[in-house]
């Protein structure tokens, strides 16, 4: 990108003078992705044990990072892993950072009746408020969002989501139930695609930590000319392993060397982002493509 122009932002914009912003996202997922997908998981020790490494072993190395390096970071965390786990959640929450609504059982929305999707989510909302968390944003699990969860997102007041992918800047999204900030992801920032090898179908390449971190030390260049969120999407039992980590501390140090970079919480975005009146405003209505069912039959 070298030569290329940046936008301005403007005065008082979400970037407050910054190049592009960086969130450190965590999804501290622990079990519960494989226990959803098949409860007979539980018998298989390998995989619990592979699983439950994230909460109980990445988590506090990522918290150490985080804190070498003062800089904050949002932790989305299903509500099965945090009555699993809840020592996990008192220890982000003891260190200053974000906890952020991550379903409960961790299964796809779009694979549930709207009863079960509201009391999935509700019952998530309750578990981590009993553990002390005032949460104010939420990431559906598996990038599952049906066209109800927005809405559903909106109406028991949160204030925003990561979930949706048709943009790399913030935006403000009329739900039908009220607006929300969206803060886009990307599967190229997100390490499960990077680094994980299961032995239940899901099964990537997995690639060594200087060469994931190169290409996000590209996109990251790339959202600095124009302007961009950079949502880095990372899982406690992947990124939190020791090699790993240690590729991310020299992504977070470049971020900071670069001067033009605001590391902070999703939180924090979506404040600005809700300021900023210069952001787009999209309508759930997009989403519904409603295709002809001559040619794309039921």
């Amino acid at each position: 990108m070298t030569g290329a122009r940046r936008p301005e932002a403007p005065t008082g914009g979400w970037l407050a003078g910054a190049a592009a912003a960086m969130v450190l996202t965590f999804d501290v997922d622990g079990e519960s992705p494989l226990l959803a997908e098949d409860a007979r998981y539980a018998e298989n020790a390998m995989l619990m044990s592979h699983q439950a490494f994230g909460p109980e072993v990445g988590v506090s190395r990522i918290l150490r990072l985080l804190a070498e390096y003062e800089v904050p970071a949002t932790f989305f965390v299903p509500g099965a892993t945090a009555e699993r786990h809840p020592r996990t959640v008192e220890a982000i929450l003891a260190a200053g950072h974000e906890i952020g609504h991550h379903s409960y059982h961790h299964r796809p929305y779009v694979e549930m009746s709207e009863a079960e999707e509201r009391e999935d989510f509700e019952r998530a909302l309750e578990t981590l408020a009993r553990l002390g968390a005032h949460v104010t944003g939420h990431r559906t699990p598996l990038s599952s969002a049906s066209l109800r969860t927005s809405g559903l997102v909106a109406s028991h007041g949160l204030s925003y989501e990561s979930t949706l992918m048709d943009d790399d800047r913030p935006y403000m999204l009329d739900t039908g139930n009220g607006d929300i900030v969206e803060l886009p992801p990307s599967w190229a920032l997100d390490d499960w695609l990077q680094y994980v090898n299961l032995p239940i179908g899901e099964s990537y390449r997995v690639k060594s930590p200087a060469e994931v971190v190169a290409g996000w030390r590209l996109e990251l260049d790339a959202l600095r000319a124009e302007g961009g969120l950079v949502v880095l999407t990372l899982h406690p039992f992947a990124t939190g392993r020791a090699s790993r980590l240690r590729a991310l501390a020299g992504l977070i140090e470049y971020a900071l060397d670069a001067g033009d970079v605001a590391v902070l919480s999703a939180a924090e975005v979506a404040r600005r982002a809700r300021a900023d009146e210069s952001l787009p405003r999209r309508s759930l209505d997009r989403l519904d493509p409603r295709p002809d069912p001559a040619v794309y039959p039921s």
